[in-house]
């Protein structure tokens, strides 16, 4: 059986939700596949006073009967009736509570947001067992788990009812860092080493469950076409199976995350108004929905008077699904071994890599050394207005540190140390000067690179005032 790989955070807040005086109610967040299930199944062993998980797009009356069937199964009584309502289930399950012996009463709703169907009530009886039973009671723990994070945030999150401020802990799970896909793919007999790894992450991520589908005795290119290019293969169809499960109108989401994939730099909120035809709230409410199943990110671009906030799609699986899979006519079981020593996917490649860069900043801090120091993390871009002479330019990364040093970070995605040329150098020193005048920074920016096997040392590399290689992205925190 599995193990649990990292997750110390999350494990001392059920630890410590366990050993207190009342009662809790924990909230787990995180994008479908991440092991928000796995997290409670390993740390409880599955001994719970009482488990039920809700049905995708199932009716009341389902709804209700699987509950009735979990609670005779842990309650051990045939004489339960059906229920014609969630109150009636509700009060059944405090009866049942209250013949329990055991200290620390752990209730696990695993999937809620789908026992909520149109006119259940669901919400109201969740709300009036919390409000009028569990809350004069200080045995009960109460996990709600579900994907769907904007119905978690909407009615459990900012309840107003009898849930309003009785959140005791939210554990928002995040996708693994590289540091806990080795340990896992280790643990799961594999031999690859950071390199490949990497180029893992670049299509998988950091997701468990996806990881969890690869075989050893395959190459990553082979587990890749297994996988996705495939026919039957169990990631092939996983696009919309993720986001009809996730979010209600789905293709709005969609909609946004496909125009997200055909600019690596980001958009800012008009331009997507622009071109979706989306706005005001209903925008406002996709946008943190997909930050909050970690599908985008955003970033503050440096120096812009406006705050004008970047989104940009961070979701490898997706960003892989729009560029080799949803228009892939090609038939071939084999793709990714036929096309993945292609130039276009060593450019591929090299954008990728920065968005893993940028998702693993605590590593990047950490390794300049600066993990204690406050510091501001942005983008910058310059497009030249009409009749100005310069050329535009882009920096994914600016970290600005309370020591006033600014660093220019470069992501570059190499197998072997990485040559700045004289070329090269001329565009680096030619972007800090127009970084410098258009910010109007006069001192203390730094060129910084990442590279997985460092830099080649060479007449031009002096440039460089700091460099990271995968080591560093690689390094626990």
């Amino acid at each position: 059986m599995d193990h649990l790989i990292g997750r110390e955070h999350e494990r001392k807040e059920l630890q410590w939700a366990m050993e207190s005086n009342r009662s809790e109610l924990i909230v787990i967040y995180g994008r479908r596949r991440v092991g928000k299930t796995f997290l409670v199944r390993k740390f409880f062993e599955d001994n719970y006073t009482f488990h039920y998980v809700g049905a995708h797009q199932q009716t009341k009356n389902l709804q209700l009967q699987n509950f009735r069937e979990s609670l005779i199964r842990y309650s051990s009584d045939q004489s339960i009736p059906i229920f014609p309502n969630w109150h009636e289930a509700f009060l059944a399950l405090e009866r049942y509570l209250d013949s329990c012996k055991e200290n620390r009463k752990v209730l696990f709703f695993d999937e809620m947001p789908w026992m909520d169907t149109q006119g259940s009530d669901f919400i109201s009886e969740l709300e009036y067992f919390w409000a009028n039973w569990v809350q004069n009671r200080d045995d009960i723990v109460l996990i709600a788990c579900g994907s769907a994070t904007s119905w978690m945030r909407e009615k459990i999150e900012n309840n107003q009812g009898g849930l309003h401020n009785r959140i005791t802990h939210r554990i928002f799970l995040r996708p693994f860092y590289l540091s806990e896909c080795k340990a896992y793919l280790e643990d799961h007999g594999f031999d690859w080493d950071e390199y490949l790894i990497l180029q893992c992450y670049m299509v998988f991520g950091g997701v468990p469950y996806y990881l969890s589908l690869l075989r050893p005795y395959l190459s990553l290119p082979e587990n890749i076409d297994a996988l996705i290019f495939h026919r039957g293969g169990d990631l092939r169809d996983e696009f919309n199976e993720l986001y009809n499960a996730l979010f209600r109108n789905a293709d709005r989401y969609i909609d946004i995350v496909r125009l997200l994939a055909t600019k690596r730099q980001g958009f800012i909120r008009s331009e997507i108004e622009k071109a979706t035809g989306y706005s005001g709230g209903g925008l406002t409410k996709m946008l943190d929905n997909l930050e909050r199943c970690d599908f985008i990110v955003t970033y503050s671009q440096y120096g812009n008077k406006n705050k004008q906030t970047l989104y940009r799609l961070a979701d490898f699986y997706t960003l892989f699904y729009f560029r080799y899979v949803e228009n892939n006519r090609s038939r071939d079981d084999q793709y990714w071994q036929h096309h993945f020593t292609d130039r276009s996917v060593e450019s591929w490649e090299g954008f990728t890599f920065e968005e893993v860069c940028l998702r693993h900043l605590p590593h990047i801090k950490r390794g300049l050394g600066i993990s204690g120091m406050a510091t501001e993390s942005s983008s910058w871009r310059f497009i030249p207005q009409k009749d100005d002479v310069r050329k535009g330019a882009q920096i994914d990364l600016v970290i600005k540190r309370a020591d006033k040093i600014i660093h220019l970070v470069e992501m570059k995605f190499s197998e072997a140390p990485f040559v700045i040329k004289k070329e090269y150098e001329s565009q680096l020193k030619y972007r800090k000067h127009l970084f410098m005048e258009v910010t109007g920074v006069r001192r203390g920016a730094v060129h910084t690179f990442i590279t997985p096997m460092g830099l080649s040392e060479g007449m031009h590399s002096s440039i460089v005032h700091s460099q990271l290689t995968a080591k560093d992205l690689f390094a626990s925190i």
